[in-house]
């Protein structure tokens, strides 16, 4: 924790705002392979935490570094859980 607290802080508020933009794609990411996979809660979970971190990124990018880093590993942790219980992603292949 006390890493990303560190890593948060060296970064600028744009680039704190990148970084939780980034943290909601791929939570939406996430969501759409839960609900592909049948687990509609998990995907509601990780689509309301995205849209959340999404909402509120530029004010996450001005907090206190700990509450910011807190947002992340709550986040992190919600992929990594997800990715632990469906190691292989969804892989789209379409032809236009």
């Amino acid at each position: 924790m006390k890493e990303k607290i560190e890593f948060i802080k060296d970064l600028s508020i744009e680039e704190r705002e990148e970084v939780f933009v980034d943290i909601a794609r791929t939570l939406e990411g996430t969501a759409r392979e839960a609900l592909f996979d049948g687990n509609r809660h998990f995907a509601a979970l990780s689509a309301n935490m995205a849209e959340a971190i999404r909402v509120n990124a530029d004010e996450l990018a001005r907090d206190e570094p700990e509450n910011a880093a807190r947002v992340l590993q709550q986040a992190t942790a919600m992929i990594s859980q997800f990715k632990a219980v469906h190691p292989y992603h969804m892989i789209s292949h379409s032809v236009h």
